[in-house]
């Protein structure tokens, strides 16, 4: 272990250490101060005999000339095991429900191991969310990375609570649940829902929020997706990762590349923020020999309801699609107010048909789509020449659309369809259905 003492520069959380040697990137730092307390941080860069450091705690107090800085020679660790289940824990590991941190079995780097491409098994097997606009067309497949695309107002927190609730599959099923820059109030509503429904025994719950330092946003996705891979590919889990919010997140990032006065990519956001991203995403999936598998849901928040906008477009990028919350379904009343129409499953039609969820669910799902889409299009013509102006089967298909909205899409929060249920709904509320379809 090397310590130096004296401290060349602070600005913000970073502190720059001068005249080092033999120190390397993302290895953990402690601080002393003069009164013998401690903080730590990470190594953020290091460069002709400098290392410019992150500071999980603020630097407040810290007196330059006087502090002590010692380089532990490891990264940052995550002690795992089986008792991570039923807990809940602050960005940097720490419970946050009264009762000690768990003995550990073994410790694991919180980057992870990247999984050889030879050595990924095609996800194929269907996980069942409970929610008919997911189930029925825009199907979640186990090892996939499907994102919610949501913004602000919208109820994308409710959402993730109940995907979180109600997801099942066969075997050993497990949730980790990623909270990063949220308020008070919505952290101890993810508490609380978690416990009152019972999902907490079989859930670990990591939770950030907004006046805890910026550095937790950046490590608490990977200090959960060390826990998820441990769950899953040492102890046999299929586990669903949910991560929200990944716009505060990305935001946390462009604040700490701010600091270091990086050259800004788009919107300000730093260069290397696709291949971060993807250092995050990546780590979902299945691999030969392995029993257990890692499925993710990001949930990220539209700046300004903008889909081109770096985090959901990137994002778009590296995910096998996505789920599009929509405004305007909001405001009609509709929960979940998924928009099918924009969104996108590319793995479902390898998770859904005979033996997996119901024979004849693909041709359901796409005559769906094409009647809600034609029923769209008629919705806007109408707007624009009058109800009076439209057929009979263009009247079939407004009302169509209509109670496609209302009684498909819509469900109680604490509503739990079963996937033999999901395409009934559409069966006997369907307009067409009683004029022989089209």
């Amino acid at each position: 272990m090397l310590k130096y003492k004296g401290i060349k520069e602070i600005a913000g959380s970073l502190v720059v250490v001068d005249g080092i040697s033999s120190v390397k990137y993302e290895e953990l730092v402690e601080v002393e101060l003069a009164d013998g307390t401690k903080r730590t941080g990470r190594v953020l860069e290091v460069s002709q005999g400098k290392a410019l450091v992150q500071m999980f705690e603020e630097t407040r107090g810290l007196e330059p000339s006087s502090a002590k800085v010692s380089f532990l020679g490891r990264t940052m660790a995550l002690e795992v095991s089986e008792t991570l289940l039923g807990r809940v824990f602050d960005g940097s590991a720490r419970p946050l429900d009264g009762y000690p941190y768990p003995i550990p079995e073994k410790k694991l780097d919180i980057n992870g191991s990247p999984i050889n491409p030879y050595c990924r098994e095609y996800p194929d097997n269907f996980i069942q969310t409970g929610i008919s606009a997911i189930d029925g067309l825009n199907t979640l497949v186990r090892g996939q990375k499907l994102p919610i695309f949501s913004a602000a107002g919208l109820p994308h927190s409710s959402l993730a609570t109940q995907i979180a609730r109600q997801a099942k599959i066969a075997g050993n099923f497990s949730i980790v649940f990623g909270a990063m820059g949220i308020t008070f109030e919505e952290s101890r509503f993810f508490i609380e829902e978690f416990k009152k429904t019972g999902a907490l025994s079989r859930s670990t719950l990591f939770i950030n929020i907004a006046s805890d330092p910026v550095i937790e946003r950046i490590i608490l996705p990977r200090i959960a997706l060390t826990a998820a891979e441990y769950l899953a590919f040492e102890k046999d889990y299929h586990v669903l990762v949910i991560l929200t919010d990944m716009t505060n997140y990305c935001e946390a990032l462009r604040e700490v590349s701010a600091s270091r006065k990086e050259v800004p990519g788009r919107r300000g956001y730093p260069g290397y923020l696709y291949t971060d991203l993807a250092t995050i995403y990546e780590r979902a999936g299945l691999i030969q020999g392995k029993k257990g598998s890692v499925t993710q849901i990001p949930i990220l928040t539209m700046p300004e309801d903008d889909k081109t906008h770096p985090i959901p477009d990137l994002t778009g990028y590296i995910t096998e699609g996505q789920i599009m919350l929509s405004r305007g379904l909001y405001q009609q009343g509709i929960y979940p107010p998924i928009d099918v129409l924009p969104s996108l499953s590319r793995l479902r039609d390898k998770g859904i048909g005979q033996e997996k969820t119901r024979a004849d669910h693909p041709g359901l799902a796409n005559q769906l789509f094409s009647s809600y889409a034609r029923g769209q299009e008629i919705r806007e013509l109408a707007v624009i020449l009058g109800e009076s102006s439209l057929s009979n089967l263009d009247r079939a298909y407004l009302r169509f659309a209509q109670e496609f909205e209302n009684k498909f899409l819509k469900q109680n929060i604490y509503e739990n369809r079963e996937i033999e249920e999901t395409p009934e709904y559409w069966l006997a509320n369907s307009p067409l259905a009683s004029k022989g379809g089209t």
